[in-house]
């Protein structure tokens, strides 16, 4: 049981396939995020999304092992980050749109959304891979998640 662990921060991992195929990642954020931070990578990204009341769709551009530029609005995990960067995506399916109390904090040249934060909770999502070395600025942003 995760609250046995008495976390302070909880990162839903990247995986195959759609969040209904995520496991326990659902559960885990209806569970903590009210209580915990919470960082959702490409699939923890999408179960974010998708709880949240976003529908899961193929993306624009299928990238895997690619980069691509990623804007953002310079807060919270995107501090001292510049933008754009360059970010590795590994990704066929994306959010239709920024769920009901988030916004938008990253996105692509044709503005699909890359990054989201909830407007009063510290929970965020990413579509990008932070933790690849094909994102340069990746444990920068790491590291503004775990000094949230």
């Amino acid at each position: 049981d995760i609250s046995k662990l008495n976390p302070d921060k909880i990162i839903i991992s990247p995986g195959p396939g759609t969040p209904k195929d995520a496991g326990v990642s659902n559960l885990v954020i209806q569970t903590f995020w009210e209580t915990i931070p919470i960082l959702g990578v490409c699939l923890g990204h999408q179960c974010i999304g998708q709880i949240f009341g976003s529908k899961i769709i193929p993306s624009k551009q299928i990238l895997h092992g690619k980069t691509s530029l990623i804007h953002h609005d310079q807060s919270g995990l995107f501090k001292n980050i510049p933008s754009p960067f360059q970010g590795a995506r590994y990704h066929s399916l994306s959010l239709n749109t920024t769920p009901q109390n988030f916004q938008k904090s990253a996105w692509t040249n044709d503005g699909e959304i890359m990054a989201m934060k909830h407007k009063e909770k510290p929970v965020f999502g990413v579509q990008f891979h932070p933790e690849s070395f094909l994102t340069p600025v990746g444990n920068k942003i790491l590291e503004n998640f775990l000094n949230e």
